[in-house]
């Protein structure tokens, strides 16, 4: 499994194409090779997975049982707007002009590591999210998620 680190800025072209950073580009397993896939993110960013790691996930939804309506409902939500990417000649992926709606892109983004997943974030959104967010609130979270004290995380 891939593990990415790694906060890097980026830029947007008026196609909505950006250059994959090196950084990133040196952690991507050979496995993967040069597709991806491009999802919503639960906040308002878009996750980009290589296709070594989304394969699992796209197999786990399939074994899920389609006549639980909360399966339908997470599995049309997850999975609406997902896209294939390839990097091009140049090491560019280009943003469809839906996905880059739905998380407010515009020019200057952010692609922050996310374990093994990339998030892609407007820059401005994704400063305000940590000048929101407290070091006491950090803690606080810390604290809960690594002690295991929040539900389901199997710890």
């Amino acid at each position: 499994m891939t593990g990415f680190l790694g906060e890097y800025e980026a830029t947007l072209d008026a196609k909505g194409r950006f250059l994959l950073p090196a950084g990133f580009k040196r952690q991507i397993a050979e496995s993967a090779g040069n597709q991806f896939v491009l999802n919503r993110g639960f906040e308002k960013c878009l996750t980009l997975y290589p296709m070594n790691e989304w394969q699992p996930i796209q197999e786990k939804i399939s074994k899920l049982n389609d006549f639980d309506p909360k399966v339908r409902e997470f599995r049309r939500y997850f999975l609406n707007g997902a896209t294939i990417l390839e990097l091009d000649s140049a090491g560019r992926l280009n943003i469809p002009k839906n996905l880059m709606a739905h998380a407010g892109l515009d020019k200057d983004i952010v692609l922050a590591s996310a374990n093994n997943k990339i998030e892609i974030w407007d820059k401005s959104k994704y400063q305000e999210f940590f000048d929101n967010f407290s070091p006491e609130a950090f803690s606080s979270l810390a604290q809960q998620v690594m002690s295991g004290d929040l539900p389901n995380l199997g710890l």
